[in-house]
């Protein structure tokens, strides 16, 4: 995997390349810098700084993102099939219509996240702080949510998708409490 140091990547960005599949960009900073349409697949970007970053469109299958800052991120269309988030910060991000599939979320925050019509199929959201965030035609079969907190999210359908008594519903309820 070969290193690239953060302004040089934006630098062959703004020339135009799009191409950095498998790349370290462990500890990068790239608060709200646009980057859509880009090929991160296979990279890893652990603990990478992306508040407020514009990562629309992009591929991010199969990267590291442990640890990652991504608050406020414009995530729309992007697919995070396979992408390790453990520990993540989403809070306010929007990933609409993102490809989540497979995704490792577990204690992630996407405490307020537009998730409408994500694909989190199969997605490990284990211990995820999901309140207030919007679920509109989101897929959750398959979605491990044991021990997540979903206060007060809205459109949230849960069939199909494994809870445990540790689940908090949007109405403040563990899931256990009928």
């Amino acid at each position: 995997m070969r290193r690239v140091r953060d302004i040089d990547l934006l630098t062959a960005y703004l020339k135009g390349d799009r191409q950095f599949r498998e790349t370290d960009l462990s500890h990068a900073d790239f608060f709200a810098a646009d980057l859509r349409d880009i090929d991160f697949t296979g990279s890893d970007l652990t603990n990478a700084y992306l508040p407020y970053a514009n990562l629309s469109q992009s591929c991010l299958s199969g990267s590291q993102l442990f640890g990652a800052e991504l608050d406020n991120a414009k995530l729309y269309q992007t697919d995070l099939s396979g992408a390790d988030l453990r520990g993540v910060n989403l809070a306010r991000a929007s990933l609409r219509g993102a490809n989540l599939h497979g995704a490792n979320l577990q204690g992630a925050n996407l405490q307020g996240a537009d998730l409408y019509d994500a694909d989190l199929t199969q997605t490990n959201l284990q211990h995820a702080n999901l309140s207030r965030a919007n679920f509109a035609f989101a897929q959750l079969m398959g979605a491990d949510v044991r021990g997540s907190n979903f206060f007060r999210a809205r459109n949230l359908d849960l069939r199909g998708a494994m809870l445990d008594s540790m689940t908090i519903r949007p109405d403040g309820y563990r899931a256990d409490h009928y």
